[in-house]
């Protein structure tokens, strides 16, 4: 398993010099990470690496972050994540962009850009009704079901509501570049989340 957690900046391009092609890039600051906890199959019925992002004052801490981190000989730390599956990582090591390489597929994690309360047309795709003749059902959602039987909404039903603000994963996602003095990570396309939002990136299991 190989992982790390960072902050997305934003997306620019990049030139290739022979070719002159241009690759649309997200920028992540991501790292350092250090290592906070190891949890094993044996001891905690899973295997997993717990890491730390974002130096931060103690005072931006409670007592029992401040103590799990001390246990481990941590600085205090804003972000603890969680990553999933075996890791030769130990407690006190520390996780940079130098683990990964041009090329590497990765998934990435983040909270979605939250669009509020939205209509059944931009939510979920709903296609208008006609615009002539008088017509009243324009951008209406139409029916939610019948009258006599069940004479209810069923559960499920695509209506409007609050759209975004959600955990999303985009996969199959290639490292485009790794800059290790500046802590950057350009990932090819674009990634979940707004500017300066946590996003985890993890290595896709081959």
């Amino acid at each position: 398993m190989k992982g790390i957690v960072g902050r997305k900046v934003g997306m620019t391009q990049v030139f290739d010099p022979e070719s002159g092609e241009v690759t649309a890039v997200t920028v992540i600051e991501a790292g350092p990470c250090p290592v906070v906890q190891v949890k094993s199959v044996e001891t905690d019925g899973y295997d997993a690496v717990q890491l730390a992002f974002e130096p931060v004052p103690e005072r931006k801490l409670t007592k029992p972050e401040l103590g799990h981190l001390r246990k481990a000989g941590v600085a205090p730390h804003r972000h603890l994540v969680e990553m999933r599956g075996p890791s030769e990582l130990a407690v006190g090591d520390t996780v940079t962009v130098e683990s990964f390489q041009p090329g590497d597929r990765v998934t990435v994690s983040g909270i979605s850009i939250g669009k509020g309360y939205q209509g059944t047309i931009k939510r979920h795709g709903f296609t208008r009704g006609p615009v002539s003749h008088g017509s009243h059902n324009i951008r209406k959602p139409g029916s939610i079901g019948a009258s006599a039987f069940p004479s209810r909404v069923v559960k499920g039903m695509r209506m409007a509501g609050r759209m975004g603000g959600t955990r999303v994963s985009q996969r199959g996602l290639v490292v485009y570049e790794v800059d290790p003095e500046r802590n950057l990570l350009l990932v090819k396309g674009s990634v979940p989340g707004p500017k300066s939002g946590i996003v985890e990136i993890r290595e896709v299991s081959r």
